[in-house]
């Protein structure tokens, strides 16, 4: 208690009045409390040192991983251009929708539009923001570019776009098998854009900055790396010849209720591959629902035995061992022959055939009885040389090799049945290459992608003139008497070879499944190309080569050469005959 002092007015304070006050407080408590306040602010001294000097690399690191952020700078991907300048692969800008959940109004007004314009139905896109402990989250990618001005129209909190690059084929389903299509990280999943993947990618570029919570960039923390677009890549492709080739390929599919079909054009000067379809096909643009079927690059990926477009080469060897003469006298009658217990027919008998004409009809007994006179070593050589067994030097992935068994393994009925294209397999794409043989006066020549103007150098593997005689042969094929009239063109002189081979099933053959092929080249004097043509099952009453591949073949001649500009080689329409030789098989 205070009391008031009369003289100054002041107040004492009785400390013996207050107990708390009164009582001695210890000296080691006041020490105690001092020190323990210094060693506190010794600490907070020493975390601050830490924190700004010895430990700051740590934290600045820290700092950095919650608000800076290295932005990747997307190159532009190169286009795939044919040898033309057409362009049959391209990148074009397309926005990406993304979202911050935890920001978005699931009960906007406008979300049942955004989910419209996604072509989404409403609740998938609710799905997509139902966890809001996500601060990003993808709604779509790569909108088209009307679409997503619609969109950012819309003006919803925490819908936000990134600018990205999306592929366009302007050649759709008949250039498919060859371009291919990239994934929507615009990497390489088929074709030409999976072989060239790397080339065309470029080397993308780098932004460091700084964003706030929204994602929204405020501050540029070092120089911008800028991107490095990928360069094009020109292809030897014609996208004439391509779209052609493949618009009557698939004509003759569906004309003969076939399962599927393909068909290869190479130029015969330089090797390049000119055209390459499969059908059925896909919309490289549009890959919903996509089956293997659609995918297979049939061309390459498919072997068979091809059957009786195997008879030239034993026919060309037969005269480079100069066992014959293209006019030698072969019997084949009685139309059938016995190897080893097995019996090997003709369609038909014919008696008496020259070698010529035991090509141009495509007679089994005469070409067995050349090939029975020959050592395995040798067919099995001349095979190889020619490409069979194996892989084609293309950059394309699944391409296989075929099936050539060493030649020490073979009894005779199996020579004999190689003689005419069973008992091994190729692709067509394999075929159509061996065929550069004749085409090139003896010589196998590389094949190429990409467009060169060099003409190609190979390896020979029969002599010009014994090709050049093969190559007549191959001419008699496809006129009057031979199997294959119906590959004859307007304007211009053909040469080729059907086959007709009966499908494997288990370990036999279906009664009533072939695969009918062509395989020819023109003009005959002067091979400017090949043309190989393969129709897998046709079921709509004929499946002949000569009656359901050949027709491919002379109409993708005649158009193909007229493209490239060769002047015809004949001055009189040539005459089609509808009844053909029937092929043995």
């Amino acid at each position: 208690m205070s009391r008031r002092n009369d003289r100054g007015g002041s107040r004492s304070i009785n400390y013996s009045a207050s107990p708390l006050l009164a009582s001695k407080t210890p000296m080691w408590r006041s020490k105690f409390i001092v020190a323990s306040l210094a060693i506190v602010f010794a600490g907070l001294g020493a975390r601050a040192a830490y924190v700004q000097v010895f430990g700051n690399d740590f934290f600045q690191r820290q700092g950095e991983v919650r608000f800076a952020r290295t932005l990747e700078l997307p190159a532009n991907r190169g286009r795939v251009l044919d040898r033309n300048g057409l362009i049959l692969a391209s990148s074009v800008v397309a926005q990406s929708i993304w979202a911050i959940p935890e920001d978005v109004d699931k009960a906007h007004p406008k979300m049942r539009e955004l989910a419209k314009l996604l072509e989404m139905p409403l609740a998938d896109l609710k799905k997509r923001m139902a966890n809001e402990d996500k601060t990003f989250v993808w709604i779509k990618r790569q909108v088209d570019e009307p679409v997503a001005k619609q969109i950012a129209a819309l003006d919803i909190k925490g819908i936000y776009q990134r600018r990205e690059y999306k592929r366009e084929y302007p050649e759709g389903e008949a250039a498919a098998h060859v371009v291919g299509f990239t994934n929507v990280e615009d990497r390489g999943q088929e074709g030409v854009e999976l072989a060239f993947n790397k080339q065309l990618s470029g080397k993308n570029g780098s932004r460091r900055v700084i964003k706030d919570r929204l994602g929204r960039v405020v501050e540029d923390v070092r120089d911008v790396i800028p991107p490095v677009d990928g360069p094009d890549l020109q292809l030897s492709i014609d996208s004439k010849v391509q779209y052609f080739a493949y618009q009557k390929l698939r004509e003759a599919v569906r004309t003969h209720k076939a399962r599927a079909g393909s068909v290869v054009v190479l130029d015969a000067v330089t090797g390049e591959v000119l055209a390459l379809a499969n059908y059925p096909s896909f919309d490289p643009n549009r890959r919903r629902n996509l089956s293997g079927e659609q995918l297979r690059n049939r061309a390459l990926t498919d072997s068979f035995e091809p059957g009786s477009t195997m008879k030239p080469f034993i026919a060309a060897l037969a005269l480079e061992k100069g066992m014959v003469k293209p006019t030698t006298p072969i019997q084949t009658a009685p139309g059938r022959i016995q190897i080893g217990g097995s019996t090997i027919s003709d369609s038909h008998p014919h008696g008496v055939l020259t070698v010529n004409e035991v090509i141009q009809k495509s007679s089994n007994v005469g070409t067995v009885k050349l090939a029975m006179q020959m050592q395995p070593r040798e067919m099995w050589e001349t095979y190889a040389q020619a490409g069979f067994g194996q892989k084609p030097q293309l950059p394309f992935p699944g391409s296989v090799s075929g099936r050539l068994r060493p030649y020490k393994s073979w009894r005779p009925i199996e020579q004999a049945t190689m003689s005419y294209g069973y008992g091994l397999s190729a692709s067509l794409f394999q075929l159509a290459q061996a065929y550069t043989v004749f085409a090139r006066d003896g010589e196998l020549i590389p094949v190429s992608m990409l467009k060169t103007d060099t003409p190609a150098t190979g390896v020979h593997v029969f002599s010009a003139q014994n090709a050049r005689a093969v190559r007549k042969m191959l001419e008699m094929a496809t006129a009057s008497g031979g199997t294959a009239p119906q590959a004859q063109t307007m304007g211009y002189s053909v040469g080729g070879k059907t086959g007709t081979a009966r499908k494997q099933e288990g370990k036999g053959y279906a009664d009533k499944k072939y695969r009918s092929f062509f395989v020819g080249l023109a003009p005959v004097d002067q091979p400017r190309i090949i043309v190989a043509v393969m129709v897998d099952e046709p079921t709509n009453g004929v499946y002949y080569g000569g009656l359901v591949a050949a027709p491919v073949f002379s109409e993708t001649v005649q158009q193909t050469l007229r493209i490239l500009g060769v002047q015809p080689d004949m001055n009189v329409k040539p005459q089609i005959v509808t009844e053909l030789v029937e092929e043995s098989f």
